[in-house]
């Protein structure tokens, strides 16, 4: 059947679509990628990813964005990923963003990604909360923890280590850490958005990517720069496109990444009939020659040196080809810099020092354009176009990047030849660079500086020319700001590594260079503690972030709850500076957990001091003087602490646990319905509130209670306990049992559940286990009035029955 007119491309159209972006050569890679929508799914030949791989200057961005052209022209929806993203959810929110503005707008997925940026601030002072409910950690405890820690990727473990945990430790202890920061955030969702973001945001991507496919026949994701997002994502992306972990992935989504490295076939080998490897090179002679003549270099000598001078790397071809060299005296200085190469045919000696000048900064804009060069804003803004328009310059967003082959040379030119210049423009540029983070910090509170990353991107772009223009008088700064983004994720850590790398290779600064490699050394073997102790070592004695960095240190131990190390770090913090609240605060925390509330109380005392108009500061001086049982100082306290901060829900349940203590019921209920209200899936307080109505002659609601807070925190081992307690009262003794095996099963060392156990399997005549239970409850704690009462109750009873028993056990 002939085909309606008008229904096909016209020869005109096609010869513009082969012309577009003026891109040349890669016809295999693009036929490749262009038949693979002609092959359904289900079809063998079908490829579900492409992997484009190649060393930098081959050409591989200006191919995907070719591939993306295709993938639209067959209707695809498309979302392009690069280096700007420095985790997962940056990488998400850059591809919902992109969705959005293709018509499908990922509406959860954004309120989630919201929600993690909110939560993740939060996280280190949840991490840092007392336990309200232990008088302090056992063994047992502390090893579980740890292995917590470890498995929820709080903290790094790498080389044989990382094999020989115990995967059931590891279980154990990441549940008990979800169950800590329960206690403090809202809700579960809020818990596992810091521990696993990914486990909360990729099945909510994957249903927006089923929704979008009914709309779509295909979707693509271009994954860029492969080398740099690959570490952050190839695991997650081998997850989400060969398990179920976290749901299926529509059959119609095509992944595309590109990078210097081949793929992982460690991870992937075994996938190689679902893949499509493209390697990059140079161009070949043929595509390197159909280039220049699309651009009307034809005389066989000048090509033959074009080719020659770039060895047919397509971003040196392309850059040659654009100036359009009429003959080979234009071509014939072997010897010349390659910078001299990229512009020798740019007879404007403005646009020259324009292309030079925008080398400098790592990234341009308008604005930046502007900062390093003196020129009116008409002349500017022709710059600018025509900076664009370069081959050696891609647009990342609203910023221009120059390419690495080009960038590189420009800037050894610049820093050789016109070393005074260099410093003067870096300068420039580090002034106004400065101006404008110190104009967004009008508009922000202190505390949100390094959270914000518009903050951090001009941050780092200031150090950089800072190191650029005078190394020795800006590294101490740089320094001390590696000490602050420890505080804040491994993702800043990286960044600023990365800033410190990249600086002393631009610079050619030896001393810059060794930082970057040692620092990075460091942080690989485990994190921000070896990297803050190498920051240490190496201190002079007056580095104004010296306590600062103990006491960042030390955090990392107490989060890996190691005590006795975190209190060693914190008093060397305090001993370069007495006043510091952070390490006060932090060194309380630490105390209390260990039991030792009286000194935990004694430090806050001076952090009030130092901030009185703290809410948090008082509150948690109110929680230690409740753990100390002195209930008046606690109320007053947490009270104030109320008034500085009414929507602290951690206050209002405190003060209604220490009201309950003191036999205040309806103060105390009003107080925990209050932190409810705040909080509704409050596990601590629903376990408090329990007590209350237990005390009010209510066990259905006590254990409706209870009941909520075991499913919002199932490994919470008082919990387990408290609700045991209740089912052992109403004479349920068998499922009392469970509960407290359970509890048990989550801390052994857990005296009450041992207690308590063995008050139940006296009820239930069982009493040679009955003291077995209790022996071991008094032997974890000596001073332990109820259970020595329960014990000699057992005795009596075992007398009764005259065994004997009682004889040999009696103390």
């Amino acid at each position: 059947m002939a085909q309606a007119r008008g229904s096909r491309p016209s020869m005109q159209e096609l010869i513009a679509r082969r012309r577009r972006a003026g891109f040349v050569g890669r016809a295999a890679e693009r036929a490749a990628f262009r038949g693979n929508f002609d092959l359904a799914p289900e079809d063998e030949r079908h490829r579900f990813r492409f992997h484009v791989h190649g060393n930098a200057g081959v050409g591989k961005t200006f191919l995907v964005r070719e591939l993306e052209q295709i993938a639209r022209e067959r209707g695809a929806l498309t979302a392009y990923v690069d280096e700007s993203v420095a985790g997962l959810p940056e990488a998400l929110e850059v591809i919902s963003r992109q969705f959005a503005a293709q018509g499908h707008r990922f509406k959860e997925l954004d309120r989630l990604l919201a929600a993690h940026r909110e939560r993740r601030h939060e996280a280190e002072a949840v991490l840092a909360a007392p336990d309200t409910d232990r008088d302090g950690p056992s063994a047992g405890s502390l090893a579980v923890t740890r292995a917590g820690l470890i498995g929820a990727a709080a903290v790094p473990v790498v080389g044989p280590f990382a094999g020989a945990l115990d995967p059931v430790q590891l279980a154990e202890g990441v549940d008990r850490l979800r169950a800590g920061l329960s206690a403090r955030f809202r809700s579960q969702e809020d818990v596992r958005l810091v521990l696993d973001p990914a486990a909360v945001l990729t099945p909510v991507l994957l249903d927006a990517l089923s929704e979008a496919a009914d709309a779509a026949p295909w979707t693509v994701l271009f994954l860029d720069t492969y080398e740099r997002t690959g570490p952050v994502l190839d695991a997650w992306l081998h997850q989400v496109m060969t398990t179920d972990r976290y749901g299926t992935l529509p059959a119609t989504v095509v992944v595309v990444t590109a990078g210097q490295r081949p793929l992982d076939t460690a991870r992937w080998g075994g996938f190689a009939d679902f893949l499509a490897d493209v390697p990059l090179g140079p161009f070949t002679d043929a595509e390197a020659r159909g280039l220049l003549a699309d651009r009307g270099v034809r005389d066989e000598p000048v090509v033959a040196e074009v080719l020659r001078l770039t060895g047919g790397l397509p971003v040196l071809v392309s850059t040659l080809a654009e100036a359009r060299p009429a003959g080979l005296d234009e071509v014939d200085d072997p010897s010349a810099d390659a910078v001299e190469r990229f512009l020798k045919w740019e007879r404007d000696p403005v646009r020259r020092a324009a292309a030079l000048a925008g080398a400098l900064p790592r990234w341009l804009d308008a604005d930046v354009l502007r900062a390093v060069l003196d020129c009116p804003d008409d002349q500017l803004d022709a710059l600018y176009g025509w900076l664009r328009g370069m081959p050696f310059v891609g647009e990342r967003g609203d910023r221009l990047r120059y390419h690495d082959v080009v960038r590189a040379p420009m800037l050894r030119l610049q820093r050789r030849w016109y070393p005074r210049t260099w410093s003067e423009r870096h300068g420039r540029l580090t002034r106004a660079f400065g101006r404008w983070r110190e104009r967004l910090e009008q508009n922000l509170a202190r505390d949100q500086f390094w959270p914000d990353g518009q903050w951090r991107d001009l941050r780092l772009a200031e150090s950089y020319h800072a190191l650029c223009e005078a190394p020795r008088a800006a590294l101490p700064a740089v320094l001390h700001d590696l000490v602050d983004a420890c505080d804040h994720g491994d993702d800043v850590v990286r960044r600023w590594i990365a800033l410190l790398a990249e600086a002393g290779e631009d610079a050619d600064t030896d001393a810059v260079r060794a930082w970057a490699d040692d620092l990075a050394e460091a942080f690989a073997a485990g994190g921000t503690v070896p990297l803050l102790g190498l920051l240490l070592d190496r201190a002079r004695g007056d580095e104004p972030w010296r306590a600062r960095a103990w006491s960042v240190r030390a955090d990392a131990f107490a989060r890996d709850r190691d005590d006795g190390r975190a209190l060693e770090e914190y008093d060397r913090a305090l001993a370069l500076d007495p006043d510091l609240p952070r390490a006060l605060r932090a060194k309380a925390v630490t105390l209390s957990r260990t039991g030792d509330h009286r000194g935990a109380v004694a430090l806050l005392d001076r952090v009030v001091a130092l901030e009185p108009d703290d809410a948090w500061n008082v509150t948690l001086r109110g929680e230690f003087h409740r753990l100390l049982r002195d209930s008046g100082a606690a109320e007053r306290d947490l009270s104030e602490g109320i008034r500085l901060d009414a929507a602290n829900e951690f206050a209002w349940a405190s003060r209604g646990a220490a009201r309950e203590r003191e036999g205040e019921l309806d103060a105390a209920l009003a107080d925990l319905d209050r932190a409810l209200e705040l909080k509704p899936d409050y596990g601590w307080a629903l376990g408090r509130r329990a007590r209350v109505w237990r005390a009010l002659g209510e066990p259905a609601r006590q254990l409706a209670d209870i009941d909520h807070a075991l499913r919002l925190w199932p490994d919470w081992g008082w919990g387990h306990c408290e609700r045991g307690d209740a089912l052992r009262v109403a004479g349920r003794d068998e499922e009392a049992l469970a509960d407290y095996d359970r509890a048990l099963a989550i801390d052994p060392d857990y005296a009450s559940a041992h207690a308590s156990r063995g008050a139940s399997l006296s009820n239930l005549g069982r009493h040679p286990e009955a003291l077995a239970a209790l022996d071991r409850a008094l032997e974890l704690n000596p001073d332990y009035p109820w259970a020595r009462a329960q014990r000699e109750a057992v005795l009596a009873r075992l007398d009764h029955q005259g065994d004997g028993t009682s004889a040999q056990n009696r103390p």
